[in-house]
């Protein structure tokens, strides 16, 4: 007798099918722009149902929208979780997210190496809101759990970390983050599910800027929130948005109704609803569109940043690179365990000239674009210590990997011999 349980579906079939199904109405194959801003109801006990969320459906665009309702599906069914929630930005994605977490004057614990942009939203405008983060090396896990105090609602980290490259040991923080009982949020941007899904290896929450990979054009802007459905709400009062009746649900108590996705209804319902950060139907159609081919990106996108570095590495004008794909790098061993399939296309290098050697490389590239993004197809650079992390002081810029040496790039799906022969051109002009 054969087993008849049938087979998941691979990777590269959820990134064009997952969510998916042809158009009931016109029978469109793709997925249409639903571009809509409200949606006719069938009689008053229905649109009851709906606003009581005792029926899902679509009321209003800002909360709910079929096109994006697929995207929804889809990445959550890449990043292996129970529900997700697109919203205007990465951003957004975070706010929302510790918006339902937190309350004012709690805590959350935070890598020291994060994107430029979410240290200045954490340390300077989730002041207006009573949230303050904790900074922890997630290099010294010991400095993490002493961060942790009975104010803490959630450690946050990046799975790839921006622009370092690093790679961050997502199994043993997820430990910390269970004996301390709160949920670990990890922002898997860099890596996308593709190469890494940390929900695998303990994480409970799942943040995206989907303008970077998961889109790769670098055409729309836009946020995921990935619910992992594997944290207890209703463990104890210390999440009163998820565990607490709601005045605004007529008392429903959403860690209750809805189980292992009430935290993306949270965010969604409490959220998204009353901040406002809708993704606008036609990105998500973009993105959409984008993730059908993220595999074969990602796997390129790979394959071209590890000859650029092993390239950099050995050239007389570069100090020192920092990749995790290259043998030898201190978070080479955590790369084969969480990244097997390749360490990502982001990484940085310094040179020996420092700070204008930095300036002058950027200026002299051609091929590679110089601009505030990663993620595209196109190769991109960036000087972050003049740039995207200008606003931090030396000792945040040297934690957040973004010295004054560094030079990031995001490496793009073009011929790798061109991007070297750019690299070089440009540092035979660097003094």
């Amino acid at each position: 007798m054969t087993d008849q349980t049938p087979k998941a579906p691979g990777f590269s079939t959820l990134a064009v099918h997952a969510g998916a199904a042809p158009d009931p109405a016109t029978k469109a194959r793709i997925t249409p722009i639903y571009q809509t801003a409200s949606y006719v109801f069938e009689d008053v006990d229905h649109a009851a149902s709906l606003f009581g969320l005792q029926a899902f459906g679509n009321i209003y665009t800002r909360i709910t929208n079929p096109t994006n309702g697929v995207l929804e599906e889809r990445v959550a069914a890449l990043e292996g979780g129970s529900a997700a929630l697109a919203v205007a930005s990465g951003h957004a994605a975070e706010f929302l997210t510790f918006h339902t977490l937190m309350q004012p004057g709690d805590e959350f614990v935070a890598s020291n190496k994060l994107y430029g942009g979410s240290i200045n939203q954490f340390n300077h405008s989730y002041k207006n809101f009573g949230w303050t983060p904790k900074w922890a090396d997630p290099d010294d896990l010991a400095s993490i759990e002493a961060a942790i105090s009975p104010r803490t609602k959630a450690i946050f980290i990046e799975s790839i970390a921006n622009p370092g490259g690093i790679i961050c040991d997502i199994e043993a923080i997820a430990k910390i983050a269970r004996r301390a009982r709160v949920p670990l949020i990890v922002d898997n941007t860099l890596a996308t599910p593709y190469l890494m899904r940390p929900i695998d290896y303990g994480a409970d929450i799942v943040v995206h800027s989907a303008t970077k990979f998961l889109g790769g054009h670098g055409n729309s802007i836009g946020g995921l929130i990935v619910d992992g459905g594997s944290f207890d709400w209703m463990a104890d009062t210390r999440y009163p948005m998820l565990s607490s009746p709601r005045p605004e649900y007529n008392g429903m108590v959403l860690g209750q109704t809805f189980g292992n996705f009430a935290f993306a209804i949270a965010c969604r319902v409490l959220g998204l609803r009353d901040l406002g950060p809708s993704m606008a139907p036609f990105n998500a159609f973009l993105f959409l569109t984008g993730i059908e081919t993220l595999p074969l990106r990602m796997q390129r996108h790979s394959e071209n940043a590890l000859a650029v570095a092993q390239h950099l590495s050995n050239h007389d004008k570069v100090k020192w690179v920092s990749y995790a794909g290259l043998p030898g790098d201190r978070y080479y061993n955590l790369a084969k365990k969480y990244c097997p399939k390749g360490a990502g296309a982001v990484f940085t290098f310094g040179l020996k000239g420092g700070y204008d050697a930095g300036i002058a490389l950027v200026k002299n590239l051609k091929l590679f674009s110089h601009l505030a993004n990663v993620g595209d197809t196109r190769s991109l650079v960036i000087h972050p210590a003049s740039t995207t992390h200008r606003q931090l002081t030396d000792e945040q810029k040297t934690a957040a990997g973004a010295g004054p040496d560094v030079v990031r790039l995001s490496v793009g799906i073009e011929d790798a011999a061109d991007l070297i022969a750019d690299l070089d051109q440009a540092l035979a002009s660097v003094a």
